[in-house]
């Protein structure tokens, strides 16, 4: 006697359907994640030498606080090159909630690591 082939349900998916409302970064990152780790081990370091560095005047800046979380936490997820880095932030969800959604291009990122942070 021949097998009855059952129907096969799968369960529906639409990754253009927009959401009422958005889950927030903060709900999606676990509370144990290494870049909370890496986000509360630079809030609680002095940077005071690094931001003194900085001169006035001109365009805005990224805050070097910032950019010193992402880069860390691109080292321990062995992450090295300023491009890679800077896809990551455009990329990767725990990147985009370390640095609250700012997107710095690759050449301020090295441009950051060799001077900035070189010098402080």
């Amino acid at each position: 006697m021949g097998k009855i082939k059952k129907s096969v349900v799968f369960k529906e998916y639409d990754p253009g359907q927009l959401l009422l409302l958005p889950p927030s970064l903060e709900e999606l990152i676990p509370q144990a994640h290494l870049v909370r780790v890496v986000n509360q081990v630079v809030e609680r370091m002095d940077i005071s030498e690094l931001v003194n560095l900085y001169e006035g005047g001109g365009t805005s800046a990224y805050h070097p606080r910032m950019l010193l979380k992402v880069l860390l936490y691109a080292y321990c997820m062995k992450i090295y090159t300023g491009r890679k880095i800077a896809r990551a932030l455009a990329q990767d969800i725990h990147f985009f909630w370390l640095s609250g959604m700012s997107r710095p291009d690759f050449r301020t990122i090295n441009r950051f690591r060799s001077g900035k942070a070189k010098e402080s």
